[in-house]
């Protein structure tokens, strides 16, 4: 069994519209997002061995807020990437099969890693957390995916069931969504 960690950027600024969208780091909301969910990443328990990531600005702020004892790993290819190209990411990143990993966090952007927890997890696993994620993967948001797999080679579709589904507004009410 490989376990995969999913963590989205926390929320963004907006207001420089000039600057690309690669460029634009978070705003004071994301950073305490960042935070908050770095802090529930370190005490979830689990050791993530390897962590990959977007090299967008956003992206290496909410790593830097939240998780700042980490070193990712950042792959170009991983900036607004499809579930297939995270897929490869992970693969790529995993070691070789003698010596591969066994947990992977990977750190980005949607609508990749919101579609790739619909494709991974089986549909004999879908459940309470599942449900939630299948209606939004907000910033933020960690996601942990059990995937039923040997080799990271082997990761594809309806293999893995999500085990922990995380979001700010979860572990504080101030950080829900703005109306």
């Amino acid at each position: 069994m490989k376990i995969l960690g999913l963590l989205r950027h926390a929320k963004s600024e907006w207001d420089d519209m000039a600057k690309r969208d690669f460029d634009r780091g978070l705003n004071d909301r994301g950073r305490r997002g960042a935070a908050l969910i770095g802090n529930h990443i370190r005490t979830h328990g689990i050791r993530w061995n390897r962590i990959v990531a977007s090299p967008a600005v956003r992206v290496k702020e909410t790593l830097a807020s939240g998780l700042p004892e980490v070193t990712p790993i950042y792959d170009d290819r991983l900036y607004l990437a499809s579930p297939d190209t995270i897929i490869e990411a992970a693969q790529t990143h995993a070691g070789t099969e003698s010596g591969e990993t066994d947990t992977i966090l990977i750190s980005g952007h949607n609508p990749g890693l919101h579609e790739l927890v619909l494709d991974l997890v089986s549909p004999s696993y879908e459940n309470d957390l599942f449900r939630e994620a299948m209606l939004k993967f907000p910033t933020a948001t960690y996601a942990v995916l059990e995937c039923n797999v040997d080799s990271w080679t082997d990761l594809k579709n309806h293999c893995a069931k999500l085990v922990h589904f995380a979001r700010p507004r979860d572990l504080d009410p101030d950080l829900g969504p703005e109306f």
